[in-house]
């Protein structure tokens, strides 16, 4: 029977290919004019937008300029916020990860190489930010949800956020800007003191520009993503990767095409494995849906029988990465209350319709999770597993946490949604839409308990968000939020459900771009994933200095970093203030190191 369904499997995908062709179209039927999902160099969507000429009359030589990290440059614009120092300065803690942008452009046409020499040359890394697609908000900017099947009725653009360190030489066209990420690991045995380096950009190995780059070490230690208390969950999508590569899933080249993704989820601290352990958890939402990594069989003497080889896999290739602290599960609850077998008797797949207060729901669910729970054990995975479920009604939910607790009293469980008091004592895991908050006496409770409780944003916030086109301050925005709440983390539903096209395009459908993932294809970063593990590590530091501000009674500088992370409630942050905020409060925390 494994046999039998793995070939199934595999049909299954090859179907969903045989309309794919050699040459690459959006899901909007753009044209790529290159290979279907191009793998290593690949070129940009043309520009919608219309050039300057007359300002571009004004550039009379090559630029390499030092630029903020925290803005999305035109590619089109000739850019006037440039620092005019061929110095930046950057003050990092032993450990730390830290990121800055400088820009070329010119008006002649070249072919650009980035090298580096000093102090810290093995752990810099530079990249290319490269445009994709995007879009915008609603018309009523109040959000980002809702069915596009229409771009024209939305503004589309080009904008800067992959990080390609997988181009060596990019060409350069002239009258455009090309800025450039550089990325700095400083050791955690680092010693205190200067480091120095330069950057070389070359024009076919011809020098045109050289940067400086001065970072000052402090005497302080920020801990490797694993030890960081922060509780990351971006939910992964291997069907994406597997659609994306034209792989076999759960082949060893399906697994070693994503381990560049999932290794860099691991160094931004990821907590979370994402499981699906039903059909089609959330529906057809994304490009890519998840299929079961678990065998649902119904045999011929009516008995259940439950596979878990695949969910196995999954796992052990996800440990390997180095992402073991959790394991959550979707979805006794999905989106369609239909649930998807194998039937022995037909030797076809069927379905069961059913609701948790039925019959049928409970007892085949009850057999499942008996199964799982006897294997979990077995693998030594019991107690980092959670049953999880997401945006679900309470109803439901009061009802599931009985056949749960009845097929294994210590389940634990775990919920993306609304804030319910009635459910709170029941949630291992409790995540919250961002527009809810937790009572601060259940949280404290929730804390003394070893209860996980977090926050969500999704296509419903406007900003601070991770859209293609949000400030790039909104991601690390997200870090510091959670400080100023004292939660344990934050989650996102969408870590790498690529578009149908994602180095090019990243509007999709049903909402807003860059909702459905915040990284590419390869393991390349992008300018928002990188903010986002910024304020991660500022999370971590914010832990490190109070409990120290705490232990030597330090009441001023406590009062101090108290003021600097009441800047970030809800009522405070809007569209326009949240990149100074988040400046400023990066200021007043250097302060106080």
């Amino acid at each position: 029977m494994k046999k039998n369904f793995k070939i199934i499997v595999l049909i299954i995908f090859l179907i969903a290919f045989r309309d794919i062709n050699a040459q690459g179209v959006t899901q909007f039927g753009t044209p790529t004019n290159q290979e279907v999902f191009p793998k290593g160099e690949y070129h940009e969507l043309a520009d919608p937008s219309n050039i300057d000429a007359q300002s571009w009359k004004t550039i009379n030589k090559t630029y390499v300029v030092w630029a903020s990290k925290n803005v999305r440059y035109a590619k089109n614009i000739v850019p006037t916020m440039t620092k005019k120092s061929k110095t930046h300065k950057i003050v990092a803690w032993k450990g730390e990860r830290v990121n800055a942008q400088f820009l070329v452009f010119a008006n002649e046409d070249m072919t650009l190489q980035v090298a580096h020499r000093g102090d810290f040359e093995d752990e810099t890394t530079t990249s290319f930010v490269r445009y994709v697609m995007t879009d915008e908000l609603n018309k009523d900017k109040k959000g980002a949800c809702g069915h596009r099947p229409d771009i024209t009725i939305y503004d589309s653009s080009l904008v800067a956020d992959v990080l390609d360190h997988i181009t060596e030489k990019l060409p350069y066209k002239k009258h455009t800007v090309q800025p450039i990420w550089v990325q700095v690991q400083v050791p955690q045995d680092a010693k205190k003191g200067n480091y120095k380096s330069t950057l070389f950009v070359q024009n076919d190995n011809q020098t045109i520009g050289k940067l400086n780059l001065e970072i000052e070490v402090i005497d302080r230690i920020i801990p490797t993503p694993r030890e960081w208390s922060f509780h990351l969950d971006l939910w992964q999508n291997p069907f994406a990767e597997a659609r994306y590569f034209q792989v076999e899933p759960w082949s060893e080249v399906h697994l070693d095409a994503m381990r560049p993704t999932m290794e860099k989820l691991a160094r931004s601290g990821q907590k979370v494995i994402t499981a699906s352990i039903m059909h089609k958890p959330w529906g057809g939402q994304t490009q890519d849906y998840f299929e079961s990594m678990v065998t649902w069989r119904k045999n011929v003497d009516n008995t259940w029988h439950f596979d878990f080889d695949v969910f196995d896999r999954w796992v052990e290739f996800m440990m390997s990465c180095g992402i073991d602290k959790q394991i959550n599960c979707y979805s006794m609850i999905p989106w369609s209350l239909s649930f998807r077998y194998f039937d022995q008797a037909t030797n076809n797949f069927k379905a069961i319709e059913a609701t948790p207060s039925d019959s049928i729901y409970a007892e085949v669910w009850t057999e499942m999770l008996k199964q799982f729970a006897a294997h979990l054990k077995e693998k030594g995975w019991f107690e980092k597993t959670t049953i999880a479920m997401d945006e679900r009604p309470k109803e439901q939910m009061l009802t599931v946490f009985n056949i749960i607790k009845n097929a294994d009293k210590d389940f634990k469980v775990s919920l993306a949604g609304d804030w319910h008091e009635e459910l709170e004592t029941e949630l291992y895991d409790y995540c919250i839409a961002y527009r809810h908050k937790f009572p601060e006496e259940i949280l404290q409770k929730r804390k003394q308990n070893g209860m996980i409780s977090t926050y969500y944003t999704c296509c419903t916030e406007p900003y601070p968000n991770t859209f293609t086109f949000s400030q790039p301050t909104e991601a690390e925005c997200l870090g510091w939020y959670t400080a100023h709440l004292g939660l344990d983390g934050y989650l996102r539903w969408a870590y790498n459900s690529y578009t149908l096209e994602p180095l090019l395009d990243s509007r999709f459908r049903s909402f807003a771009a860059g909702d459905c993932y915040i990284v590419y294809p390869e393991g390349r970063s992008s300018i928002r994933f990188e903010k986002l593990t910024e304020g991660i590590q500022n999370f971590e530091k914010i832990q490190i200095l109070k409990k120290e501000f705490l232990e030597k009674k330090q009441v001023t500088k406590l009062k101090k970093l108290e003021a600097v992370l009441n800047q970030f409630s809800q009522e405070n942050l809007t569209d326009k203030n949240i990149t100074s905020i988040v400046e400023n409060a990066n200021k007043e925390l250097e302060k106080l190191q």
